[in-house]
């Protein structure tokens, strides 16, 4: 395996961990919103904030290694990416900057208001989906390279059955995700109320999940069939395998049994589906104007960058984890008692 692959492994890793943290942030900010509307704040506020408030700051760190590295990688990108998602990603700053702002009114007023906790709720929504366009646009189809620069072909975006799959499977994921965690952090936590509200949004969300994912496959097959091929002539193992952990997932939390391990169930679930859909898109990053093999940097300058993107990635795991023993899943923290 030379460089470049390392190097895309890593930065996949990253993205990985940024899709999931991420999402039981965002959805924990959703069910906010949700329990606020409903009046059972009561019931699950004080948890999602004792969840929230040692890692949300921690976050994005994983989405800024992967985009620095991704440009490191194959200066290409920058121009590719930087020209068609500067509205996308406009927007996907602007939503972060609100979100980030309900955090300091959060921490420092003294009462959630309905206005910020909807501005919460529903940046949490729409972050994944603005997020999701690049995975879309990455698939090809959607850019135009004229002599006057790169184009985001709009129309075809809007009108493609295969982004707004995309687009529904990424709100979807982040409420799916965020629910299976919150359930076995409620359970941990022992708070009876919470956690069977919890596990109720869990169960209503994996019927979905395994819908949205069966049309995001068939949109693909429509409109990128060597992808689609590719995933299911060499690839197909992984997304039987996360067919598996699904299944496995939903039991477990259905009997209210072993929740910690069906979390790590949904953990192996979206890794082995996004490892496949990531090894089955190579050669290309973006189709068909990055190809891995021939857009990445100089030898030396990749070799650099996969040794200080491995170190990066062995400095945060860590501490995620001992963030994680000190606060989250600390006895007497997960229960409220300091």
């Amino acid at each position: 395996m030379d460089y470049q692959h390392i190097g895309v492994t890593v930065l996949w890793l990253f993205l990985y961990g940024y899709i999931v943290i991420g999402a039981i942030d965002f959805g924990a900010g959703f069910f906010s919103f949700h329990a606020k509307l409903t009046k059972q704040d009561h019931i699950i506020n004080g948890l999602i904030s004792r969840y929230l408030n040692p890692v949300w700051e921690v976050t994005n760190v994983f989405f800024v290694f992967f985009f620095v590295g991704i440009i490191g990688f194959f200066p290409d990108s920058a121009y590719y990416f930087g020209s068609t998602l500067l509205i996308p990603g406009s927007i996907a700053l602007i939503l972060l900057t609100i979100r980030g702002s309900f955090y300091a009114f959060e921490n420092y007023g003294q009462d959630s208001k309905l206005s910020w906790l909807f501005l919460y709720g529903a940046t949490g929504l729409l972050i994944p989906a603005s997020l999701s366009t690049i995975l879309t646009i990455a698939e090809g189809g959607y850019i135009k390279e004229t002599s006057s620069g790169v184009h985001l072909e709009w129309m075809t975006l809007l009108l493609s059955p295969y982004a707004w799959a995309v687009v529904f499977l990424a709100i979807i994921s982040v409420l799916y995700i965020s629910s299976g965690f919150l359930t076995y952090y409620a359970n941990k936590a022992k708070d009876t109320e919470a956690y069977h509200l919890l596990r109720q949004w869990f169960l209503i969300w994996a019927l979905p999940m395994i819908i949205i994912c069966q049309f995001v496959f068939l949109s693909l097959r429509q409109h990128n069939e060597r992808h689609f091929t590719n995933a299911i002539e060499n690839y197909w193992w992984l997304f039987a395998l996360s067919m598996v952990f699904f299944i496995i997932a939903v039991v477990l939390i259905y009997l209210k049994k072993a929740h910690g391990f069906a979390f790590t169930m949904i953990l192996l679930q979206f890794g082995t589906a996004f490892f496949g859909y990531g090894l089955s898109k190579l050669p290309y990053i973006l189709e068909p104007y990055i190809n891995i093999d021939k857009a990445v940097v100089n030898e030396q300058m990749a070799l650099m960058l996969v040794i200080a993107f491995i170190l990066g990635l062995l400095l945060l795991v860590p501490s995620l984890i001992l963030l994680l023993r000190l606060f989250i899943f600390d006895a007497d923290y997960v229960k409220g008692k300091k």
